[in-house]
C-alpha cells in the first residue's frame, strides 16, 4: 500500500476514532437555547393566557410577549461532539451543568422549584399591575414552607397567617426572621396565627377571619455558619386577595422571568386602548409586589428566541442590558427597564412612533 494511501487511511481512523470517543464522553455541560414565546395578549393551547372576570376588560391588540430558554434536563448527559457543536452554534449555549442545576439538583426538585417560582412571578404581577391601576389589593404574612424535621413542624403549617411573634405585629415577611432571632436557641416564640382552613373558608364566605390562635415553639440553633442565631424551620411569604378574578393560563412553562410581561399584559386588559399601538414588543424580567423588574437567566437565547418570531422591541431589565447588547439580533432595540412604570413609558413611546426617546441598552450599561 502506497504510503500516501496508508497515512490517509490511518488519520481517516483516527478521526473515526475520536469522534466515536467524542460521543461516548460526557462532560459535565448542559444546554440553553431558545425556547417558546407566548403573546400574553392572545391564546395558547386554544384559550386565552389571561383570563380576568368581575370587572370590565378591553380588546388588547398587539403583541407583549413572555420568552423562554429551553434547557437540556438535569439527568441529561451531554457528550463531547454535543458541547463542541453547542459552542460552535450562535442560537445555542453550552454552559457548566451546576449554573442550572446547583448542588446536584434534581430534575424533580428543579421542576419543583420552577413551578413554585412560576406561581409567585404571576401573584406578583397581578399585585404590580393592579397597583399600578390604583386598585386596592389586601396582602399578608403567610408561612411559605415548613422545614423537615424542625421546631415549626407539625405547629405551623404552609398557608397560616402570621399576625405577630411574641406579640409584635407582623407586616412584612422579613419581620418574622427577625423576630425569631431576638431570642437565644433554646427559648420560646410565640407565634399569633390565623390558621389557613379558617383562611381559605373566610375567603370563601368573603369576610374577615376571626379564629386566632398561640402557637408556642422552642427555638434552635441554626445549622449554617456564621454568628450562632435561632431559627424555628420556616419561611415566610406574602399572600394576596384580588377584587376580582385574574387567571393565568400557561402550562409547561416554570420560573419567575415572565412577571413583567404578564403584568404588562394585565394592565392592557384593564385599560381601554392599545399599550403597543399595535407593535410586537417581547421582554423579560422578573417583577415584585411594587413593581420593580429584576434580571433574569439566558438573556440572549431570549432575545434570538424574541426576533425569531418578528419582536421589534424587546423590553430588558436594566441589569442585564449589558450582556443583551454585546450580540443585539439584527432588527431587535433593546430597551432597559427597572420598574413596571419604566416599561409602561416606553410603550407610550413606541406607540407614539418617538422612539428616539427609549432608553436603549448599551453594551457598557
Amino acid at each position: 500500500m502506497p504510503r500516501r494511501t496508508a497515512t490517509m487511511l490511518a488519520s481517516t481512523l483516527m478521526l473515526i476514532a475520536l469522534l466515536c470517543a467524542g460521543v461516548l464522553l460526557s462532560v459535565p455541560y448542559s444546554e440553553m437555547s431558545p425556547g417558546p414565546t407566548v403573546n400574553t395578549l392572545g391564546e395558547h393551547d386554544g384559550e386565552p393566557v389571561l383570563q380576568i372576570s368581575g370587572h370590565q376588560t378591553y380588546p388588547a391588540t398587539g403583541h407583549l410577549n413572555m420568552t423562554t430558554v429551553r434547557v437540556t434536563s438535569a439527568d441529561y448527559k451531554m457528550n463531547l461532539v454535543e458541547a463542541v457543536y453547542g459552542w460552535l452554534a450562535h442560537d445555542e449555549k453550552v454552559v457548566p451543568h451546576d449554573t442550572l442545576y446547583p448542588e446536584g439538583q434534581t430534575e424533580e426538585q428543579s421542576t419543583q422549584e420552577n413551578a413554585e417560582e412560576f406561581s409567585q412571578s404571576q401573584e406578583s404581577a397581578k399585585v404590580a399591575a393592579l397597583k399600578e391601576l390604583g386598585v386596592p389589593v389586601q396582602s399578608w404574612v403567610i408561612v411559605s414552607t415548613v422545614v423537615k424535621d424542625s421546631p415549626a413542624e407539625g405547629r405551623l403549617h404552609a398557608g397560616d397567617v402570621v399576625k405577630a411573634v411574641d406579640g409584635t405585629p407582623v407586616k412584612q415577611p422579613s419581620d418574622v426572621a427577625e423576630l425569631v432571632t431576638k431570642h437565644k436557641p433554646g427559648q420560646d416564640a410565640v407565634f399569633t396565627i390565623i390558621p389557613a382552613k379558617e383562611q381559605a373558608a373566610a375567603e370563601k364566605q368573603h369576610r374577615k377571619p376571626t379564629a386566632t390562635q398561640e402557637v408556642t415553639i422552642t427555638t434552635k440553633k441554626s445549622a449554617d455558619t456564621g454568628p450562632e442565631r435561632a431559627i424555628v424551620g420556616i419561611s415566610a411569604g406574602t399572600d394576596h386577595t384580588f377584587p376580582f378574578t385574574i387567571d393565568i393560563k400557561l402550562a409547561d412553562v416554570g420560573g419567575p422571568s415572565a412577571g413583567l410581561m404578564f403584568s404588562l399584559g394585565i394592565y392592557d386588559k384593564l385599560t381601554p386602548g392599545d399599550l403597543t399601538g399595535g407593535k410586537f414588543v417581547a421582554g423579560t424580567g422578573t417583577i415584585d409586589d411594587d413593581g420593580k423588574v429584576g434580571p433574569i437567566g439566558g438573556i440572549d437565547m431570549k432575545t434570538v428566541g424574541a426576533r425569531d418570531k418578528g419582536a421589534q422591541y424587546f423590553l430588558t431589565p436594566a441589569d442585564n442590558c449589558a450582556a443583551a447588547a454585546k450580540d443585539t439580533p439584527s432588527g431587535l432595540t433593546l430597551v432597559k427597564v427597572k420598574t413596571m412604570k419604566d416599561a409602561l413609558g416606553a410603550l407610550a413611546d413606541i406607540r407614539n412612533g418617538d422612539t428616539a426617546a427609549l432608553p436603549k441598552c448599551m453594551a457598557k450599561g
